[in-house]
C-alpha cells in the first residue's frame, strides 16, 4: 500500500482498541495523536510515526513498524508495532488500580465511623 492505511483501522488492527468504532471515537475525541496534534481516523499512518494514545491514567506510546489493515493475533503485534511507553506510565496504571483497596475479613461487616476515618487517613498519608 503505497498511501500508508487508515489510523483508526491500523489501531484495531494491532489490537489497541477493540473494536475500530471505539478507535474511530478515541481519533475524534482527541485522545490518539501524532507529533502531538490530535489526528483524525481517516488519516494514514506511515512506517516509523510515533503514535500516542491517551488512556485514561496512562499514554502509550507506539511505533509503527509495518501499516496492517488485517487484525493479527496477539502474538504477532510486536511484529507491526514497537511499544515505547516508558515504565512510570505502566506504574501509574499500577497505582491507580489498587488505590481504593482494603481488605476486610469476610463477616465482619461494614467499616464504622471510626474505622472509616482511620482507614481515609493512611490512603492519604500512604499515597504521599
Amino acid at each position: 500500500m503505497e498511501g500508508g492505511i487508515r489510523i483508526d483501522k491500523w489501531l484495531w488492527a494491532v489490537r489497541i482498541y477493540k473494536t475500530r468504532t471505539v478507535a474511530s471515537d478515541a481519533c475524534r475525541s482527541g485522545k490518539v495523536k501524532i507529533l502531538d496534534q490530535a489526528v483524525k481516523p481517516s488519516r494514514d499512518v506511515k512506517i516509523g510515526e510515533i503514535i500516542s494514545i491517551s488512556f485514561a491514567p496512562v499514554t502509550r506510546t507506539v511505533k509503527v513498524l509495518v501499516p496492517i489493515s488485517n487484525r493479527v493475533s496477539a502474538k504477532l503485534v510486536p511484529g507491526f508495532m514497537e511499544d515505547l511507553t516508558p515504565e512510570e506510565e505502566y506504574l501509574k496504571l499500577k497505582k491507580t488500580n489498587n488505590h481504593d483497596f482494603e481488605f476486610r475479613e469476610r463477616g465482619v461487616g461494614r467499616p464504622t465511623k471510626r474505622e472509616r476515618r482511620a482507614i481515609e487517613f493512611l490512603k492519604l498519608y500512604l499515597d504521599e
